[in-house]
């Protein structure tokens, strides 16, 4: 990992709305190759004057090259948090679609969860996952023992 992106990562305090938006501003950016506040207004579900004023603020902080009434990139360091953003978003969807949830399921779960783990937990849940892939038969084993757990709740007294 570069040094830049270790230290955006590692030193930055960032709310769960910065990262929300500099998540959809790398999606835009990819599609587009540049974002705008009304597109990602629209992608965020929230008003232009909320979007444009935290896109100041973004740049005031360096993630973000913008000028007002342009389009808008990321920074190297922007780029960097969105990066790992998008990879804690993916290492958590294939953890929750391996688990065996529904695809709406692990979408709503994801959002929920993905802005409170820590570093650590992060990695042994990146871990998991590999494991997981190299190992699909460890996976089945786990399933089955999940399936054998969950009817055993529902077949019991108390989980009726």
């Amino acid at each position: 990992m570069s040094r830049l992106k270790e230290t955006a990562i590692q030193t930055l305090s960032r709310s769960e709305s910065t990262e929300d938006h500099l998540e959809r501003i790398q999606e835009l950016v990819e599609r587009n190759g540049y974002a705008r506040v009304s597109d990602l207004a629209e992608a965020l579900g929230l008003s232009s004057s909320t979007v444009s004023n935290m896109v100041r603020r973004l740049a005031k902080r360096g993630f973000v090259n913008y000028q007002r009434y342009r389009g808008f990139t990321l920074t190297a360091e922007g780029a960097a948090v969105a990066a790992h953003i998008k990879d804690r978003h993916r290492t958590l969807t294939e953890l929750l679609t391996l688990l065996g949830l529904g695809a709406e399921t692990v979408e709503r779960e994801v959002e929920d969860i993905e802005h409170h783990l820590t570093p650590q937990t992060l990695a042994a849940l990146t871990a998991l996952v590999g494991y997981w892939k190299d190992h699909p038969s460890e996976l089945q084993a786990f399933r089955r023992f999940q399936a054998r757990s969950s009817s055993a709740k529902n077949s019991s007294p108390s989980g009726s």
